[in-house]
């Protein structure tokens, strides 16, 4: 256990896809002796990158689940979560920034702040997250890290500060120099492991001076020693340390360093920034409730290891022991033997393995202390389950997790592929929140749920690799919504008479659009016209309504259910005559206040060579997209639209043809608008036709 808490940082690796996060994380581990020999995520010798240790992370090139390992720089111990740059394995870098204290944000010098950059700066906010930020690429032709400061601040409303400048770009970088300590920095050796410290080439002095001067005008304001220091020339290393670390606790200041990770370049230097700028354990703070309180009220944690135990279960993954539960530790310790309670089910379950993971290999410890990020076997949880050594009651907030988009059926080929499609749907659903199955009600088939094509893509495959199930998969389904346009009054009465004891229950008021949530009942009933006790038998009978809308059967969203007057009989009302009520009220309600579908809208950025930019708007306009901007950068074109996911099937390979296979793009979840009236009269007479398949069928 790491006695010297302010020695930890636990920090993570984030970007858009293909900006050289798994690149990186090779390098730090190279540096840091961790590994011994350099692997490229693509590379030719066929081992890949250490910390895409899956088979189909190596074959595709692109880091699919978040990995976890740990190494040591300065006499500091660092855990380090690489995680994926696809927006369909969003929930991996959501649950890593959740337990994390720090980040790295990498961003491509050239392409500088792309679409998957905004969603991760989004999630490093939603944690209150301080980051550092890694100008990657620097020799790519068309590197301008001076522009990617100015796209942080502009784009993203970051305080983006530069702490080096380049020496030479492009093809001609060859170092950094760094305003901190005025001074040029070389990497040198077959894999830039020498670094080499000499004055500034006198080419770029001036720079040096104009842009130190301007770091110092940003930095000083989180710093009165400092501004005093500088009106007084009197400026050393440690002062600008320390209010740079200020700055960047405060999430005020984001400390912009420079580099190329792939030809070595500017590594080291970005390790000595964690260890200067970002937080250790002590700086943060972290809440748990209380579950034992009446009002839940949140308990401070504090990283102290005599105090009672409390960690966060925050990745499940199936390897070859069993369950293996990723967690980070936030007050107390936990040792080998200890036995730890699971808040949420109460269940009490001993430590058997306690291990430290450097990807997929693990180490073996006896304990672990606050701020330490840990894996245990054998434990039976979900993700986001907090656990204790039990003498103290609390839970930790969840992680959020977005709602999946896209869905599609699948049918085992054959009897055996039906029972390991089972285990494979309950090990991938309990190890991934944002994958979900289940039956359809009314075909009966499985149908799996994610966030896109990709992701439902490689979990096929996964099925196919790790429990030999061969199954058939339907065309991708879209998500629709539906909601009402329009407010409409309702007055309805349920009223039943069978014999003996009857069924009576009147519900008046109305149902309207709401853009503020789901939806949102309302009870404005006044003089007992409906007796209290029957309210929430009211309230459930409108929500059973809400799984399957009137025109597709699609969910219904976006609804304020208000009910202000009504009617009971001292007899023959009950929970069931008011929601029978509720329900009778929707349906007649539902279907004037004009429903119309909604559809799932992607936000889309295609990058892709100038001379094709006129191919790519052709694509996106032939698909119902809006483009919402261009901008073109080192002789590549960046084209971000919205277009409706349901026209985006496929998309990967007309994209491939219009520009002969040298464009990418990505996209993820924006927002759900209405779909036109023509696209909506065809999916209600699609729907019409399946139904009417079906009943033939049966």
């Amino acid at each position: 256990m790491i006695s010297d808490l302010t020695t930890i940082r636990n920090i993570g690796v984030s970007a858009h896809i293909d900006s050289g996060k798994t690149t990186l994380s090779e390098r730090i581990l190279y540096y840091t002796d961790r590994v011994h020999a350099i692997h490229d995520v693509k590379g030719k010798d066929g081992v890949g990158a250490k910390m895409d240790s899956m088979e189909l992370e190596k074959e595709r090139g692109i880091t699919i689940a978040s990995a976890a390992t740990h190494t040591s720089w300065q006499d500091h111990h660092i855990n380090i979560i690489d995680t994926p740059g696809h927006v369909d394995f969003t929930i991996e870098v959501e649950r890593s920034l959740r337990v994390l204290d720090g980040a790295v944000l990498v961003l491509c010098s050239v392409a500088g702040v792309q679409s998957q950059s905004f969603t991760v700066d989004r999630q490093m906010n939603r944690y209150a997250v301080p980051r550092v930020a890694f100008v990657n690429k620097c020799d790519r032709v068309g590197a301008d890290p001076v522009r990617v400061r100015d796209a942080l601040r502009e784009k993203l409303g970051h305080n983006a500060v530069l702490l080096q400048l380049p020496i030479g770009l492009e093809e001609d970088f060859a170092g950094v120099i760094d305003l901190v300590r005025m001074k040029a920095y070389y990497f040198e050796g077959e894999f830039g492991e020498t670094v080499v410290e000499r004055e500034i080439p006198g080419a770029l002095t001036a720079d040096a001076e104009s842009y130190r001067e301007e770091m110092l005008d940003a930095v000083s304001m989180f710093s009165d020693e400092l501004m005093e220091a500088v009106l007084e020339g009197e400026v050393t290393e440690d002062l600008v340390h320390k209010a740079v670390r200020e700055g960047t606790l405060s999430l005020q200041l984001t400390p912009v360093l420079l580099g190329s990770a792939y030809k070595n370049k500017g590594v080291q230097k970005l390790l000595d920034a964690v260890v200067a700028y970002l937080p250790d354990p002590t700086n943060i703070s972290n809440d748990a409730i209380d579950l034992d309180a009446e009002d839940e009220a949140k308990v401070g944690l504090e990283p102290d290891p005599e105090k009672p135990a409390v960690a966060l279960a925050f990745k499940l993954e199936d390897g070859r022991y069993g369950q293996l539960t990723y967690m980070r530790v936030y007050q107390g310790h936990l040792t080998k033997d200890t036995v730890i309670t699971n808040s949420r089910s109460g269940k009490k379950t001993k430590v058997g393995r306690l291990v430290r993971m450097h990807a997929d290999e693990m180490e073996d410890i006896t304990e672990a202390g606050p701020g330490d990020i840990v894996a245990i076997f054998g434990l039976d949880c979900h993700s986001g389950d907090t656990f204790t050594d039990g003498a103290v009651n609390v839970s930790m907030t969840s992680i959020h997790v977005p709602a999946p988009v896209i869905s599609l059926s699948v049918t085992p080929a054959d009897n055996k592929s039906q029972t390991n499609l089972t285990k494979a749907l309950q090990r991938f659903t309990k190890e991934d929140p944002t994958f979900r199955a289940g039956a359809d009600p009314e075909s009966g088939e499985t149908v799996i749920h994610g966030m896109g094509e990709l992701q439902l893509d490689v979990y096929i495959e996964r099925m196919r690799r790790e429990y030999q199930v061969e199954v058939e998969v339907s065309p991708p389904q879209v998500a629709y919504r539906e909601t009402i346009s329009r407010r409409v009054d309702f007055d309805y009465t349920h009223k039943k008479q069978t014999g003996g004891s009857g069924q009576y229950g009147r519900v008046v008021g109305y149902i309207e659009p709401h853009t503020e949530a789901a939806f949102e009942f309302v009870d404005e009933i006044k003089g007992g016209v409906i007796p209290r006790q029957f309210i929430p038998a009211v309230e459930k009978g409108l929500k059973s309504m809400l799984a399957k809308g009137r025109k597709l059967g699609a969910p219904v969203v976006n609804v304020r259910a208000v009910v202000n007057d009504g009617n009971h009989h001292s007899v023959d009302s009950s929970d069931v005559a008011f929601q029978e009520a509720a329900r009778g009220a929707w349906r007649e309600a539902y279907d004037r206040g004009a429903p119309k579908v909604l559809e799932p809208i992607m936000r889309v950025a295609v990058e892709a060579p100038s001379e094709h930019a006129g191919n790519v708007l052709t694509t996106i306009m032939q698909r119902r997209g809006t483009v919402i901007g261009q901008q073109e950068v080192g002789g590549m074109t960046i084209t971000e639209s919205e277009v409706p996911l349901a026209e985006m099937f496929g998309y990967a390979t007309t994209l491939r043809s219009a520009t002969q296979g040298k464009a990418d793009f990505t996209m993820e979840f924006s927002r759900y608008l209405p779909v036109p009236g023509a696209v909506q009269a065809e999916l209600i007479e699609a729907k019409a036709a399946a139904d009417k398949e079906k009943a033939r069928a049966s």
